[in-house]
């Protein structure tokens, strides 16, 4: 008995390490220490990784509001007055942040070279207010605007002395969430930040809207 018993574990052994690419484990190790092993789906990967922390809330929607609209406008020198190209940007900056009642966004302004510090930083936050002012005509909460901030000329995109309208600008940012919802992504991250696929789970199909009924 002892000697078909001492075969068998032998036997194991030699086709478990014959097998190319094998990866062995202890099962002394705590239960759920190996969180994901690539098997669980994108869809509750991403739920674990958010949940432990190892993504960050403000992160993934400040990179979805950067690829979805454009973040930065532009002002002529010498000016904070908003052109009609600069209101349209805004316009569609105002769409994407009424998704998101949860979110505070900050606009920092900055200026070019031309002039003194002193003057660039008052007129890069006069640029920043002016985009304060158009998003809350546009329904945006003013008090999820209420950082507004100035670099003045300390942060150009091009590097010149001259007079350059790229540097002339305004950046919109997600910043964070507001103070009276301080859980408010506490186990409902997909509900946040993939609503309209949520809701569209709710609407009516086209069946039901396209089928009547006699009463």
């Amino acid at each position: 008995m002892k000697k078909s018993l001492l075969l068998l574990a032998t036997l194991t052994v030699g086709a478990c390490s014959s097998a190319p690419g094998t990866v062995y484990r202890s099962y002394f190790s705590e239960a759920g220490a190996l969180v994901d092993g690539g098997n669980f789906g994108n869809a509750n990967m991403q739920n674990t990784q958010v949940m432990s922390g190892e993504r960050a809330y403000v992160f993934d929607l400040s990179n979805r509001f950067a690829q979805e609209v454009l973040t930065t406008v532009n002002f002529a020198f010498n000016s904070a007055q908003l052109d009609a190209g600069a209101r349209d940007t805004l316009r569609e900056q105002a769409a994407w942040i009424r998704q998101f009642p949860e979110v505070h966004f900050k606009v920092y302004g900055h200026a070019d070279a031309v002039g003194s510090d002193g003057y660039n930083k008052r007129i890069g936050l006069q640029r920043a207010n002016a985009v304060v002012d158009f998003l809350t005509s546009q329904g945006v909460g003013r008090d999820r605007l209420e950082a507004v901030v100035s670099f003045g000329e300390t942060q150009p995109l091009i590097v010149t002395q001259g007079r350059e309208r790229r540097n002339r600008r305004t950046v919109t940012e997600v910043s964070g969430f507001i103070r009276s919802h301080p859980i408010i992504m506490d186990g409902k991250y997909a509900e946040v930040v993939y609503r309209e696929y949520v809701e569209s789970a709710t609407a009516p199909s086209y069946w039901q809207r396209t089928t009547k009924t006699d009463e």
